[in-house]
């Protein structure tokens, strides 16, 4: 077995309380306007992860952009499908829940993701976007798909969300 040369990562979050406080009291669309402009803390997964930014392109679109790390890797050397699978999850939800009025929460029942193409650092910037494909009154049916760099399609996922009220607070 060869020596390797252990790499370091730090890094800080906010309290996740913090933006779960105000969930309900605003639309969606506006609790993720306040991420953007840094009103409201972005969830610690997304900086766990090293997600670099959300962008919420209109209503029932977003888009959610992260560079791949060695952080990700499994060991086959390429980025975990657990990580791909958080982005195409958060993509497809996120992109649910700026449709959703004051007062609405919602939970993923299911995701089904096709991995098409390993994604590795060579990869370069990732963009996934998420759409809403359907909303009804108790369901919404999310889509998303991960490019690379060069805009080549690296995975697809559809998730099926469960709307609710959200208790008063």
């Amino acid at each position: 077995m060869t020596e390797t040369q252990l790499r370091t990562r730090s890094y800080s979050w906010s309290d996740p309380m913090e933006a779960a406080r105000g969930l309900g009291a605003v639309s969606g669309l506006e609790m993720f306007a306040a991420m953007t402009r840094g009103d409201l803390p972005v969830p610690p997964i997304m900086v766990t992860l090293g997600v670099e930014r959300l962008e919420v392109v209109s209503e029932g679109h977003v888009s959610v952009y992260i560079q791949p790390q060695e952080f990700h890797y499994n060991p086959l050397g390429s980025v975990h499908g657990g990580v791909i699978s958080m982005l195409v999850d958060t993509a497809a939800a996120c992109a649910v829940h700026t449709t959703l009025p004051a007062g609405m929460g919602y939970t993923s029942l299911d995701l089904n993701v096709r991995f098409l193409k390993a994604v590795t650092v060579a990869s370069g910037p990732l963009r996934c976007d998420g759409t809403v494909v359907s909303r009804g009154r108790s369901t919404a049916l999310g889509e998303a798909k991960l490019f690379d760099g060069t805009g080549r399609l690296l995975a697809h996922a559809t998730s099926t969300c469960m709307l609710f009220p959200l208790p008063p607070r």
